[in-house]
């Protein structure tokens, strides 16, 4: 989204709208199970930066009005430190089936 490069599924996050109303965020998904549309962007500051200043997740989510990216960009922070794939969930989510 940000960057707009193409790379493989598995590099990307998948971010989705979360909250309601006023509150609504940007939400990484890392198990690729939130509901909603979800937008593909690389895990880092940079990209981030990018698809905002271009409000591409207002685009991309099909959302209203601002998106807050607080909880995004804390995500990127402790994760863009440990380069290599992105963690996923290991299971053991509430409401886990498998």
């Amino acid at each position: 989204m940000g960057c707009r490069s193409r790379v493989v599924k598995s590099e990307l996050l998948r971010v989705v709208a979360g909250g309601a109303g006023a509150e609504r965020a940007l939400v990484p998904d890392l198990g690729g199970r939130l509901p909603g549309r979800g937008a593909y962007l690389h895990p880092s500051q940079e990209c981030l930066d990018l698809a905002e200043h271009r409000r591409a997740f207002s685009r991309a989510l099909r959302a209203e009005g601002p998106l807050d990216g607080a909880e995004l960009r804390r995500w990127l922070a402790e994760h863009e430190e440990r380069p290599g794939r992105l963690p996923r969930p290991t299971g053991t989510e509430e409401g886990d089936t498998t």
